[in-house]
């Protein structure tokens, strides 16, 4: 295929329909002209509200209690995108590496993450991708992620990243629900949309007919001259477009502005001083379509000039190796993970001398303190952090910070402390009332990263779930506050704690019981290597505690002596009424059960009289 280094357009030849419909678009936001825009202007006024420097609590006028940081304001720079933020002093570290693919050694340094993403915004240009356009990235965690992903936010594109593993017609809701311009994808995936009649831009040596080489299109870049107006890029401006996890409902699309993820990055690394830049190493392992492998993995690590050790795809024994072989210091990783740590003997065949693993952060999902304290007796030199977040608020909310400026670890078991410029409250999801310390409420959050912004004085555009108002109004109250929906408290000294999912709480006869509670003590029994516990629709209680439990290979335990477990550590209320034996539990890429879809096959069994386990009497 030959390309015109003067023609970029010619690429598009085989869509050329398509090229129009790209040039044709004009990004609308869903609250334009509509009634929710007063409610809306009005949930804006968080703004403008004062942030106190230490924890305390506030009482307003409606005798509200609103939690802040214990540290000082962190300033938010302004007219800078997330590109330019991330990438600033970038030249600095010209050959230091900034990403490297732990199974084939494949590298990109910083002057390389440079200059590609620079050569792709201008060839995205060119290609006739404008504001507001979005382009669907569809890759594993690879070392060209954030260059595709920096690159289409530089453009003033919107970056929207999907699962590679994902099903070819889940791609397709995708790409559709993000009214999608442009597709960014490998090889193997390209198969999964072919039919959807889009421009796809392909990595990798190989060369798929009808698809646009990435190697190519970069060079052309390269050698052409810009014949477009760039529209200039603005803070306010949308630059991605996750999409919230399906497992407690329909997959939403999150609206996040460059000033939501740059709030957010000067928030989350507030503790990161001088002496930290250029000497961390980070496991990239969370899936960079997700949230935090974009923000808190990819752009924190080139903010502060780090190196990422990307992985496309976990396994014990590849994960092990690559710790140790990269000298990895730091490694976000999920529940599941440190429950293979603790659990599978492979990891006794490696010799645990060797890391250089310096700390842990989990999220996510709850961690059960039975498998924090078992990790942390076989990795006594590692830091276990567990942190706090969601992509509504465009990623970390709670963490931790670093001792050695007084910034201190919050206590075991807790998500962290308030970071600066933000805001917490507690409150009864029934009566919606504010709560004090130390009373388990849902956790509501409000601050400049929560998928809300205005963009000037005389529009007013918001940000929430893409064409969603319904579910936006009920995530975001009139004042600006975020509702996550968890169920959490914090103490007197300022550590949160997260109990439960509002949705996730099951309740029997009116008592509470929290499914964490009980999968932490399931997973305490030696023979238990994985456990979900939900509720089951029960006539008599309204819901009944039911688990699917995964057993080690050697176990000899019925499902009843199982059962009979739980009931020995809790109430009568909080006992296990139904429990079956499984291979796996479902669960997203993220490391959250699946709830929902195991609870429907529960369902789905107990319908057709299949046995799900013996009833504690």
């Amino acid at each position: 295929m030959t390309i015109s280094p003067l023609n970029l357009t010619s690429l598009l030849k085989p869509y050329q329909s398509h090229a129009r419909t790209i040039h044709g678009y004009h990004f609308s936001h869903p609250f334009h002209a509509s009634p929710y825009k007063a409610q809306a202007r009005s949930r804006l006024s968080f703004h403008k509200s004062p942030m106190a420097t230490n924890v305390r609590t506030t009482l307003s006028q409606d005798e509200e209690h609103i939690f802040r940081s214990r540290y000082p304001l962190v300033h938010v720079p302004d007219n800078v995108t997330l590109p330019e933020f991330v990438l600033q002093n970038a030249e600095l570290y010209s050959d230091k590496v900034a990403f490297v693919e732990a199974a084939t050694g494949k590298a990109c340094t910083y002057a390389q993450v440079t200059r590609d993403t620079k050569r792709f915004s201008k060839a995205l240009g060119s290609l006739g991708l404008r504001k507001g356009h979005v382009v669907v990235v569809i890759l594993p965690n690879v070392a060209e992620y954030a260059i595709v992903a920096l690159g289409i936010m530089g453009a003033g594109g919107v970056f929207s990243g999907a699962n590679p593993s994902a099903h070819a017609s889940e791609i397709k809701k995708q790409v559709e629900a993000a009214d999608a311009k442009l597709i960014v994808t490998d090889a193997s995936t390209s198969k999964k949309v072919q039919s959807l009649e889009l421009p796809v831009i392909v990595l990798g040596e190989e060369r798929i007919e009808g698809t646009i080489h990435w190697g190519e299109l970069l060079e052309a870049a390269e050698r052409a001259s810009v014949n477009f107006t760039k529209q200039a890029v603005q803070q306010t401006d949308l630059c991605a477009l996750p999409f919230s996890s399906g497992t407690t409902g329909l997959s939403k699309g999150v609206m996040l502005t460059h000033r939501n993820l740059v709030a957010n990055l000067c928030s989350s690394l507030f503790s990161v001083g001088p002496e930290l830049i250029g000497q961390v190493t980070t496991l990239g392992l969370i899936p960079f379509f997700h949230i935090y492998g974009l923000t808190g993995i990819c752009c924190a690590t080139l903010r502060n000039k780090g190196k990422v050790v990307a992985m496309g795809r976990y396994e014990l024994r590849a994960f092990l190796n690559a710790l140790i072989d990269h000298e990895v210091t730091f490694a976000p990783i999920v529940p599941p993970i440190i429950l293979g740590l603790v659990k599978d003997p492979i990891v006794d065949e490696f010799d645990l001398g060797k890391l250089k693993l310096r700390s842990i952060m989990t999220a996510a999902a709850p961690l059960a303190p039975e498998i924090l304290n078992e990790f942390q007796k076989k990795f006594p030199g590692v830091d276990v952090q567990e942190a706090y977040g969601m992509t509504e608020h465009s990623c970390i909310t709670l963490t931790h910070g670093d001792p050695t400026k007084g910034h201190g670890i919050a206590k075991k078991h807790s998500v962290g402390f308030i970071l600066p410029n933000l805001e917490v409250k507690f409150i009864d999801p029934d009566t919606s009332r504010s709560l004090p310390k130390n009373t388990p409420g849902e956790i509501c959050v409000r601050s400049q990263c929560v998928m809300l912004a205005l963009r000037d004085t005389n529009y007013l555009s918001v940000t929430g779930y893409y064409k969603n108002e319904y579910e936006t109004a009920q995530t975001i109250d009139e004042n600006g506050w975020l509702h996550t929906g968890d169920i959490g408290y914090i103490d007197d000294d300022g550590d949160v704690f997260v109990v439960d999912r509002i949705k996730e709480l099951i309740k029997y006869k009116g008592f509470q019981v929290a499914p964490a509670e009980l999968e932490g003590i399931l997973l305490s029994h030696p023979s238990v290597e994985d456990a979900a516990v939900l509720g089951l629709p029960d006539e008599e209680a309204g819901e009944i505690p039911a688990a699917c439990v995964v057993m080690s290979p050697d176990a000899k335990e019925t499902e009843k002596e199982i059962m009979n477990y739980v009931a020995s550590n809790v109430a009568s209320y909080k006992r296990v009424r139904v429990l079956q034996f499984v291979d796996t539990i479902p669960k997203s890429p993220s490391g959250k059960i699946m709830r929902r879809l195991i609870k429907e096959k529960m369902v789905e069994n107990m319908k057709t009289n299949l046995k799900a386990g013996p009833e504690v009497q």
